[in-house]
């Protein structure tokens, strides 16, 4: 039976802003987990899943959390480790990059042998289940096919399975040729599992070298995924199932100040708006809405006030 929960998998760590003055901003993101503070601010039961250090930036993450009302109980604790830390510098036009200080972070170890039951038994009565291709660059081939069991448990137990594509070489061997490799058979292997799929054209494009959309949309499509959702940034979304597609405009054309989660808020608003039962379309464009009043802002997760009017 299904306990309403939807469960967000990944990482949260120290996020470093750049602001227009020069100087940085401390706060705290990881693509699930803004996708979770995103859908836990529309009212949905969210929870959390990663594995932390007991070093005080993981108390102020887990402070975050709750104060987000994203529920923290299967966030596990290392002792003597620290969370991971990224830094973002943001163009003019916000386009962001990434530099990361992650490699030993406790959240790779969530799906051990020793660390996995809780999360396990927990996804079994979730209502949906959402990780990205970040959160599958954690972990080594054992911790995946723990994962991949847990997914398909969750399936035959009723849970819609959610996956964003979120590509980053460098989680990848920094996008060598084994690194490409052991991502496209991981994301075949996962997005198979998928019950909507939430890729970025761009990222897809990276790593399967597709040179336009309906090869991405082929791709997914062979994987037997039954709703594709594409996001194509400034060229809106494309929706998509085995017989049709159509793409939803952005409303209206916004100047970016920093792009960061653009993606992770839009899947949250879309996710939302279709477990509450309106249309991919409908869903797609209330993505757009939440999505545009992210980019306005410096960081993952902007403050509370601007997102109130899209999420309620």
């Amino acid at each position: 039976m299904s306990d309403g929960t939807i469960i967000s998998i990944g990482e949260c760590m120290i996020e470093l802003a750049r602001g227009s003055d020069g100087r940085y901003g401390l706060a705290y993101g990881g693509d699930t987990f803004n996708t979770a503070v995103y859908m836990a601010r529309a009212g949905a039961k969210v929870s959390y899943a990663t594995r932390l250090g007991d070093d005080p930036y993981s108390d102020a993450i887990i402070a975050t959390a709750k104060a987000e009302h994203v529920d923290t109980a299967l966030i596990a604790r290392a002792k003597g480790r620290n969370a991971g830390l990224y830094m973002i510098e943001t163009t003019d036009t916000g386009e962001r990059t990434f530099h990361y200080w992650r490699d030993r972070a406790p959240a790779r170890e969530l799906f051990d042998a020793a660390n996995a039951d809780a999360v396990i038994s927990a996804m079994s009565r979730a209502r949906l289940v959402y990780l990205s291709g970040i959160t599958l660059s954690l972990y080594p081939n054992d911790a995946l096919d723990r994962l991949a069991s847990a997914l398909l448990d969750a399936k035959r137990s009723g849970a819609i399975i959610a996956i964003d594509g979120n590509f980053r070489p460098r989680g990848w061997d920094g996008g060598s040729d084994v690194g490409l490799i052991r991502a496209r058979k991981t994301f075949a292997r996962f997005f198979a599992l998928a019950d909507i799929a939430l890729p970025t054209f761009d990222d897809e494009a990276m790593l399967w070298g597709d040179t336009n959309t309906e090869q991405t949309l082929a791709r997914l499509r062979s994987f037997d995924v039954g709703e594709i959702v594409l996001k194509n940034g400034p060229d809106g979304a494309i929706i998509a199932s085995a017989s049709h597609a159509l793409t939803v405009p952005c409303p209206e054309k916004i100047t970016a100040i920093d792009t960061t989660a653009a993606g992770d808020s839009f899947n949250a608003a879309y996710l939302i708006t279709r477990l509450h039962g309106a249309t991919p379309e409908a869903a797609a464009l209330a993505g757009h809405r939440l999505a545009g009043i992210v980019i306005q802002h410096r960081g993952a997760i902007v403050p509370q006030a601007a997102t109130n009017a899209v999420l309620a």
